[in-house]
């Protein structure tokens, strides 16, 4: 069941900034007396912290905490470094998706789990969700975390929960129709891999109840053009969320905005700046760094995403979080430097799919001499790679490669699409 009620989670988004900062200093002591000094991996980092930390500027004396640093060793099960309790206090096992280097298992305790739970009720108030709407999850249940938290928190909304694991992308469209859902949780490319299947066999998407879409596991949702696909392809409201494993549920946009905020009920966000290292200023290209406010069993105190953003304060609405204009803009490790221009993968899928006969796209980063080129291959229906050339050219100031695939010939996804390959490296 919901711990809190969606007039109290109003509330407290409306705070003043000092409530909302006294709550989040009292919940990030409270949760340093929990795992200290049970927690060997924190207890070390932290040995020379003096707690209770007074003020939240406190924060900037705790070192950082980095990916690197908490994978586990193979002998060990791959189990995260950060774990407090011995393994038999935990009931959930996940493992990260290894896209960017070996999986790691981090596990969590029944009131961790609560805590996900807790937090995705903010992503499912923003979405508008009732206990009347019916959730439908094309989402494969894997050992990656995905929607597993996601499913939990519908439940206990009171909304009907929709499975479709193992099932084909015709045999999940046929099942959204008969149990008329109305609200589908996936991918971004799996919304549009669903509509382009649904196209194929003459399944009239938005003719279906559907009414909300929320997406997650890549930035695609908070990109316009890619954001105004899945609407229209769909005749449906997009909710963008941005989580990870070893984090927690932290991040969630609306019906009405763009971009991405924090949920700083549950975590405690910090931006560093690109250019200076220290603090960003407001709208400063930076990294997120993420405390998570709760979760005993595996916290992460200033962790370092390596997700690019643009923090904004200064936002219309008084009754939100910290705004991450664009949503997730990128990662600090796929970055190029293409003759001095920085450029991110998520800048180029948002100028292919202002292509709507562009139906999939696969990007190479390669060396060329001492310099990073890039590389584009599309699937286009009117086979004229010339005038996208022209576009990346004219938006990015460079020349990009573009090169023509037969329809069909690259690579489909149901979970993260994996669009970027980097042969920079290795």
């Amino acid at each position: 069941m919901e711990t809190t009620t969606p007039q109290q989670r109003e509330t407290f988004r409306c705070n003043s900034p000092e409530n909302l900062g006294e709550f989040q200093l009292a919940r990030l002591n409270q949760l340093l007396t929990e795992i200290l000094p049970h927690n060997a991996f924190y207890a070390e980092k932290l040995a020379d912290v003096k707690l209770p930390l007074t003020s939240l500027d406190d924060l900037a004396k705790l070192p950082f905490t980095f990916k690197d640093e908490l994978i586990g060793t193979r002998e060990n099960g791959d189990l995260a470094n950060n774990r407090t309790y011995g393994v038999e206090q935990y009931v959930r096992f996940h493992r990260t998706s290894g896209t960017r280097g070996r999986p790691m298992v981090v596990l969590d305790t029944k009131s961790d789990w609560q805590w996900w739970i807790d937090a995705w009720q903010y992503v499912l108030d923003a979405a508008e969700l009732t206990s009347e709407d019916r959730c439908f999850f094309a989402f494969s249940f894997g050992p990656f975390v995905g929607f597993w938290s996601a499913f939990d928190a519908v439940t206990s909304r009171g909304c009907l929960a929709i499975p479709s694991g193992g099932l084909s992308t015709i045999s999940r469209l046929e099942m959204l129709q008969h149990q008329q859902a109305t609200a589908v949780f996936c991918t971004p490319t799996y919304a549009l891999h669903m509509a382009e299947v649904a196209q194929e066999h003459h399944i009239h998407l938005d003719k279906l109840p559907v009414r909300r879409l929320v997406l997650a596991g890549e930035p695609g949702g908070s990109i316009p053009e890619i954001r105004d696909q899945i609407e229209s392809a769909w005749n449906a409201k997009v909710i963008d969320h941005s989580g990870a494993t070893e984090v927690g549920p932290w991040g969630f946009s609306n019906p009405r905005q763009t971009g991405i905020v924090v949920n700083e009920a549950f975590f405690l966000p910090e931006f560093i700046s690109l250019d200076t290292g220290t603090p960003a200023a407001e709208g400063e290209l930076s990294e997120l760094v993420i405390t998570t406010l709760g979760r005993s069993g595996s916290p992460v105190i200033r962790y370092r995403t390596g997700d690019l953003v643009r923090p904004s304060w200064n936002t219309p609405d008084p009754c939100n979080f910290v705004l991450l204009e664009g949503g997730v803009l990128g990662r600090t490790d796929d970055m190029l430097i293409v003759r001095g221009v920085n450029v991110f993968p998520t800048s180029i899928e948002q100028i292919l799919r202002s292509f709507p006969e562009v139906v999939e796209y696969r990007m190479t980063a390669m060396k060329r001499g001492a310099m990073d080129a890039l590389m584009v291959e599309v699937e286009d229906r009117k086979q004229e790679p010339e005038r996208i050339a022209e576009e990346l050219n004219l938006r990015l100031g460079l020349k990009v490669e573009v090169k023509l695939v037969d329809a069909g010939s690259l690579p489909r996804f149901e979970g993260k699409g994996r669009r970027f390959i980097d042969a920079r490296k290795g």
